[in-house]
């Protein structure tokens, strides 16, 4: 990355970190002696919404977003986040991608088999259409040098080998804005992002990523819960609070003005409709995780 500036987009979920990560980018570029100039969050930023953070850097700065195809490098804390954000990539830009992927509810399609559809870890596919692919588990590097908190800080150093900034200011933009108490376990993981070797060791860690299943099927049911029902008590239409809150459209109300179950075999046994049933209608009866 030229040494009079440039762009850097920074995507993942909420609650992983983006915000503060980008905000140690920020810091540290400052106190390299760029004008930076950083965008507000874009998206969701509650636990598990989309979240993206802008950040340019130069002599002088007037903006802060980035276009589609100019971010001189990407960093994602997940996958598919990463995946999202090709488009910003400037052509031949480096990504920086965690391997590890937090699965939206709406992607978990099937959860009597246990299976959801989300992008699988191809790396081998990614790094042909993008080219330069620095894919690492971030989560493991920071658990193995004392903190899985510090994932981010991680990634932060594989940013580091980058970008024109001293180590000295790092380190000072680490000290000052990671919370209380957890430097030492910041400046680890950091240590351990930028020492990670591009291509060997981290394509050695994305062919261990990518046998990952696409799915929990060891968590699968085997078998649906089944309902039990006392009508008399139900007051039909003028509730109909199971039926809006079941996920797989097990319950309706039927010609009698009464519940019923009218997808017998999707029931996952999550107990939505039992809990929030305000006149006790419904009793849910879980074979497999009585068994267990």
């Amino acid at each position: 990355m030229s040494a009079a500036g440039g762009s850097i987009l920074l995507v993942g979920v909420g609650g992983q970190g983006v915000v503060l990560a980008s905000a140690i980018v920020a810091d540290t570029a400052l106190r390299s002696g760029y004008d930076v100039k950083q965008s507000e969050v874009h998206g969701m930023s509650q636990r598990g919404g989309i979240v993206s953070s802008h950040l340019r850097y130069g002599r002088a700065v007037a903006s802060p977003l980035i276009e589609a195809g100019q971010a001189d490098v990407v960093v994602a804390t997940e996958w598919n986040e990463g995946l999202r954000a090709l488009p910003y990539l400037r052509p031949g830009a480096p990504l920086i991608v965690n391997l590890h992927r937090v699965v939206p509810p709406g992607a978990c399609r099937d959860r009597l088999g246990g299976r959801f559809g989300y992008p699988p870890l191809a790396v081998d596919a990614l790094a042909r259409e993008v080219g330069d692919v620095r894919a690492c588990d971030a989560l493991a590097i920071a658990r193995r040098v004392g903190s899985p908190k510090a994932l981010n800080s991680v990634l932060l150093g594989v940013l580091a080998t980058l970008v024109p900034f001293p180590d000295h200011t790092w380190r000072e933009a680490l000290a000052a804005n990671a919370p209380r108490g957890s430097f030492p376990a910041n400046a680890a993981a950091f240590d351990a992002g930028r020492a990670l070797r591009y291509p060997d060791e981290t394509w050695a860690q994305a062919a261990a990523a990518a046998p990952a299943p696409n799915g929990n099927e060891g968590r699968a049911r085997g078998a649906p819960a089944t309902l039990a029902l006392t009508e008399p008590w139900c007051k039909g239409r003028a509730c109909g609070i199971c039926v809006r809150a079941c996920p797989e459209l097990c319950l309706a109300i039927d010609g009698r003005d009464r519940v019923a179950v009218v997808r017998p075999e999707a029931c996952t046994g999550c107990r939505l409709c039992e809990l929030l049933c305000p006149d006790f209608v419904i009793t849910v009866h879980d074979t497999v995780v009585e068994a267990r």
